[in-house]
């Protein structure tokens, strides 16, 4: 997740200069960039140029080497994050449905969820919500490296909110859920949900899949096997 010191720091004028120099090849590696010819194509003053990049710095979407001629500038995994959001708002008003695929291998998770999707605040929500009661537990799929970067585009789409509660003892947290189908082998699986809790032990690298039934056995997944998540724009 982008940390809130780069959603503060870089708006849209700042995402343009990040456009052009991913459209120069900044996301392949280094490319040597002057801000009299990106201030030309942004309409901007070589200044205004300037300290577009050095946001763009700050908020740790590029890295720049500064030389006497210019400056190297390489565009950073969170840098690729928010084009790949940007790139995902478009799809949404181009196409008729927006939609991000994702592919990761099918991993044993640490037990936890079994125990959270049972908890009656949770499995009223997800009746209620998603329409189904889910299975008591999730399934747990480690992204590839290009479906961590793509899976910024998953915050372009709505999806379900599942409320914080609490009992007599503890409160838990919200969490949000996102329609899916899992893919396998030539079988897919439509009647799921990706969910993503407030508070988790897992990073961006891993998703949690609910759904009615157990996933290993509808689809035949064993650890190790490679899946394909298509998260969809939640129906209204």
């Amino acid at each position: 997740m982008v940390e809130t010191v780069a959603a503060t720091a870089v708006g849209h004028d700042e995402l343009a200069a990040l456009k052009l120099v991913a459209l120069d090849g900044g996301l392949a590696g280094p490319v040597k960039v002057s801000c009299s010819s990106l201030a030309d194509r942004l309409d901007a003053s070589s200044q205004t140029a300037s300290r577009r990049l050095q946001r763009l710095d700050e908020a740790g979407y590029v890295e720049r080497d500064i030389v006497s001629d210019g400056q190297w500038v390489d565009i950073t995994d969170a840098g690729e994050a928010a084009l790949r959001k940007e790139y995902a708002d478009y799809r949404r008003v181009f196409e008729e449905e927006a939609s991000v695929t994702l592919t990761g291998t099918v991993t044993g998770g640490m037990g936890e969820g079994r125990h959270y999707i049972s908890l009656p605040g949770y499995m009223a929500q997800f009746e209620e919500r998603l329409g189904y009661e889910p299975f008591a537990g999730t399934l747990n799929v480690d992204l590839t490296e290009e479906s961590v970067r793509a899976r910024a585009g998953m915050s372009s789409l709505d999806a379900v909110p599942i409320d914080g509660w609490e009992d007599e003892e503890r409160t838990f947290g919200p969490a949000s859920c996102y329609e899916a189908t899992v893919e396998y082998d030539g079988e897919s699986y439509d009647t799921a949900h990706i969910i993503v809790p407030e508070r988790t032990h897992h990073d961006e690298t891993q998703l949690e899949i609910i759904a009615p039934d157990r996933l290993r056995d509808a689809l035949g997944l064993d650890d190790g096997d490679t899946v394909s998540v298509r998260v969809v724009e939640v129906s209204q």
